[in-house]
């Protein structure tokens, strides 16, 4: 398996991938044309983000979504981690926490970048369990949204 940059001819892949995630993760259902253009608009202005996938074979096993935030008190770039999902016959497997090693990787050799954040659904125990094993904790912020 091998990490590369998620790249335009991903876009329906990435955005199916999303809506399973949604629905699983949440139970929420995403309309995957909205989707589409979602993963579209990134894939067209590298300043909204960037996918990150693991590719086996061709295939894509898993995925996520990296979008840049300011830190006036780091005077850098945080990263944060969205969208992350890995096809269930690769899950154990390590494909996760391969794609956050490059991510760790990237903030490590780029003195811009000082750390990683994500956020996760209150529900989605096994995911927590694996940002733990991976040395993310879940202490120091609670995530407060408005959506109309």
């Amino acid at each position: 398996m091998k990490i590369r940059p998620g790249l335009f001819y991903d876009v329906d892949t990435l955005a199916q991938l999303q809506v399973t995630m949604a629905w699983e993760t949440e139970e929420f259902k995403l309309d995957l044309e909205t989707v589409k253009k979602g993963v579209q608009a990134v894939i067209d202005d590298p300043a909204k983000g960037k996918y990150w996938v693991m590719e086996n074979q061709g295939e894509i096993a898993g995925c996520l979504l990296t979008v840049p935030e300011w830190s006036d008190w780091r005077s850098g770039t945080i990263i944060w981690i969205h969208s992350v999902y890995t096809l269930p016959k690769y899950r154990g497997q390590g494909v996760y926490k391969k794609l956050y090693a490059h991510i760790q990787e990237m903030v490590r050799t780029d003195e811009n970048l000082k750390g990683i954040r994500l956020y996760v659904d209150k529900r989605n125990t096994g995911a927590q369990k694996v940002y733990e094993t991976l040395g993310m904790n879940g202490e120091h912020y609670t995530l407060y949204e408005w959506m109309p």
